[in-house]
């Protein structure tokens, strides 16, 4: 289940430089041309010298229940490396938290952790309810993860571990279902301490 949405946005810009400083390409000019002049008319008001000290806060008597009282649960928390399960990749391990589902903490695959992500794939359908998704969503891992699973040594992985969106973050375009083998996630004592093979 997803508790929280975040979004990552990334931009990348580049610019390219030329060599032989100096030099002008045939259709360069040093030159300006000449521009519009720009001034501001002398009549505009000027600002008030002095703002107002104190900012208003809200209402003592506000209603109870409009905001959670764990405000962490609505946006997921980036400390420790913490990701939501869908931003996982095929090769991410990872350690998981009873108390914060739909999060992933990702982890070296060198040390102990809970769970390596097998696949990643995407659901594609319409899905009214929890046990819709869930059945599709374990459809779509089943045979990746048995697949991966007979490769490793025994005792090696104890659990699979299916993560998908709940049926209000499919509704708004969340479709990710991390498929995942697992030392028992859990249990604490049983970790996975290298990359599956």
């Amino acid at each position: 289940m997803i508790v929280g949405v975040g979004i990552i946005v990334a931009v990348a810009v580049a610019a390219a430089g030329g060599g032989g400083k100096g030099k002008k390409s045939p259709t360069e000019s040093t030159e300006r041309s000449p521009g519009p002049s720009l001034s501001l008319p002398s009549g505009f008001p000027s600002l008030p010298s002095s703002l107002p000290s104190v900012v208003p806060s809200l209402p003592s008597d506000l209603p109870t229940g409009l905001l959670p009282s764990d405000l962490r649960s609505l946006f997921p928390s980036l400390a420790d490396d913490e990701v939501p399960y869908y931003l996982l990749r095929k090769g991410d391990c990872f350690d998981t938290d009873d108390a914060l589902p739909g999060q992933a903490a990702r982890r070296e695959c060198t040390r102990p952790h809970d769970a390596e992500v097998v696949k990643v794939t995407e659901l594609d359908g319409t899905y009214t309810t929890e046990a819709a998704l869930k059945k599709a969503a374990s459809a779509l891992c089943k045979a990746p993860l048995e697949q991966k699973a007979s490769y490793q040594a025994a005792g090696t992985v104890r659990e699979t571990l299916v993560q998908y969106p709940d049926t209000g973050s499919y509704e708004t375009g969340i479709d990710k279902v991390a498929c995942s083998l697992a030392a028992g996630v859990g249990e604490g004592t049983h970790r996975l301490t290298g990359p599956l093979k």
